[in-house]
C-alpha cells in the first residue's frame, strides 16, 4: 500500500499568524496532537504540536524554566524564550518537517516515524500539503488486514513456512525443519535463544491453516 491509499486527505491546518492560544483551542477541539503550518498558497512551513507547547509560561513558574535552561548556550536559550513565550504560531512551530510524498510505501513512513520520533507525517504533492498520514492511520492498516492467503493443506503450509523463514526473520542459516500433519506444525534445528525460537513459532503461526505449533529444538543453555 501507498501513503496515499490511507492519509487523511481533511487536514486541519493552521496559518503562522494565528495565535498560540488559537493552535491550542483547535487542537483540543479536534482531538489532534497537532497540525501542519501552511502559507496562503498551501505550501507547508512547518508544524506545530504538543511538544512544542509543554515548556509554555503557562504552565510552569519562569524560575523552573529558567533551571531547565541552564547550562546552555545563548541560541539555545534564545529559542527556548521563543517557543515558551512566543504568541503567534510561527514563532513556536518545528519548521522544516519531516515529510513524505503521497506515492511512497507505507513502509518509509513507519521508518521515518520510528527514526525521528514523531507520530505524523505531513504528505506532499509537487511541493503542496495533500494530506497527513498518522500512526493511527498504520494501526487502521493492521487491523484492516486481509488473512494470510495460503493454500490449504499441509504441504503448503510447509513451503510456505519454509519460505518465510528466509526473510529477515533471524532464523536465516539455522536450519530449520518443518513437517507439517493434520494442520499441527513441527519445529526442528539449532534454535537456541528465546528470542529465535520465539519468532519461528510466530512465523508459523501466522500462515493460514496453521493450527498449532510444536517445537523440537534442542534446551537453552543454563543462563
Amino acid at each position: 500500500m501507498l501513503v496515499k491509499d490511507v492519509m487523511t486527505t481533511k487536514v486541519v491546518g493552521l496559518s503562522p499568524d494565528h495565535s498560540v492560544r488559537h493552535a491550542a483551542k483547535l487542537m483540543s477541539d479536534q482531538h489532534i496532537s497537532g497540525a501542519p503550518v501552511v502559507d496562503d498558497g498551501g505550501r507547508l512551513l512547518g508544524v506545530i504540536s504538543e511538544g512544542d507547547l509543554i515548556r509554555r509560561t503557562e504552565l510552569s513558574s519562569g524560575a523552573f524554566v529558567l533551571k531547565a535552561d541552564m547550562g546552555v548556550g545563548a541560541d539555545d536559550r534564545a529559542n527556548a524564550f521563543v517557543k515558551r513565550c512566543g504568541w503567534r504560531v510561527g514563532d513556536v512551530m518545528t519548521p522544516d518537517p519531516v515529510t513524505i510524498d503521497e506515492d511512497a510505501p507505507l513502509s518509509r513512513v513507519a521508518s521515518l516515524m520510528q527514526d525521528h520520533g514523531i507520530k505524523r507525517i505531513p504528505v506532499l504533492r509537487d511541493g503542496k500539503l495533500v494530506g497527513i498520514v498518522s500512526r493511527a492511520d498504520l494501526l487502521q492498516v493492521i487491523y484492516s488486514a486481509k488473512p494470510d492467503d495460503t493454500a490449504a493443506g499441509d504441504e503448503a503450509i510447509r513451503r510456505s513456512i519454509l519460505v518465510r523463514l528466509g526473510e529477515n526473520t533471524g532464523l536465516e542459516g539455522l536450519d530449520v525443519s518443518v513437517t507439517v500433519a493434520d494442520g499441527i506444525v513441527h519445529l526442528w534445528g539449532n534454535v537456541e535463544t528465546a528470542a529465535c525460537r520465539r519468532a519461528a513459532r510466530i512465523l508459523a503461526e501466522g500462515v493460514n491453516g496453521v493450527h498449532g505449533v510444536v517445537e523440537h529444538f534442542p534446551e537453552s543453555p543454563p543462563q
